[in-house]
């Protein structure tokens, strides 16, 4: 079998989902937070100067704008509604061209994202993927809390969490093409190659797509992903 994992954010979709999924909230759920944004240049300044990393900044930002607890039912429902948004709008047609003939070719299909795991299985749903490797956030029965349960599922981390997903489903063998846009996802271009599969750029940055020319990965651009001041290569 073939197994297909594609990155999210600006690989499937225009833009990172992070930030729109904050604004969806305060929005739709919380419109007086709006009050807590200014005190977002706190996190936002320590991630620039590298205080803290991505998954520090991601609880901050859950913690100002969506609350310290927030029950399972109000953001499974709201995760819907952002997904079917997301879905519509942002997801490229070149990207999801690629999604279904991939399905049809028998691959089995994985998103594998940075991205908080409780609104990504919701786009994965509207996508029709079922299998998700994301950042899982800390729930306490039906409460959602800030922190991360894990580590933020990227870079190297990323790459671990694909291996133990593999191995856990029984597909520590399987064939592996691994899509992204990034260069931080080059420790999982490389766990597709070790086993036999295929690293493919998608949209790539000018690093990744540096790296990917000079490796002689496939390069394709499934459309034009809007800039981000969180990406640094």
């Amino acid at each position: 079998m073939i197994v297909s994992i594609y990155d999210m954010d600006r690989t499937l979709t225009r833009r990172g989902t992070w930030i729109p999924w904050l604004q969806f909230w305060l929005r739709t759920q919380a419109p007086w937070r709006v009050v807590m944004v200014p005190l977002m240049v706190v996190p936002g300044v320590a991630y620039a100067t590298r205080l803290i990393d991505r998954g520090k900044l991601k609880a901050w930002g859950h913690r100002l704008l969506m609350g310290p607890t927030v029950s399972r039912r109000r953001v499974e429902a709201a995760a819907k509604v952002f997904a079917r948004e997301m879905v519509a709008n942002e997801v490229f047609p070149a990207a999801r061209t690629a999604l279904a003939q991939a399905r049809a070719a028998g691959h089995r299909l994985v998103l594998a994202t940075a991205s908080n795991a409780y609104y990504v299985r919701a786009i994965g749903a509207d996508l029709g993927i079922t299998d998700i490797i994301a950042s899982e956030s800390r729930w306490r029965g039906d409460v959602l809390h800030p922190w991360l349960d894990d580590d933020n599922c990227y870079g190297a981390a990323k790459a671990l969490q694909v291996a133990g997903w593999l191995g856990r489903n029984g597909l520590a063998d399987a064939e592996v093409r691994f899509f992204s846009d990034h260069l931080s996802d080059l420790p999982s271009f490389e766990l597709a190659e070790e086993r036999g599969g295929e690293a493919v750029a998608v949209n790539p940055s000018p690093a990744l797509r540096a790296e990917a020319t000079r490796r002689g990965w496939q390069i394709v651009d499934w459309g034009v992903p809007a800039k981000s001041l969180f990406e640094r290569a």
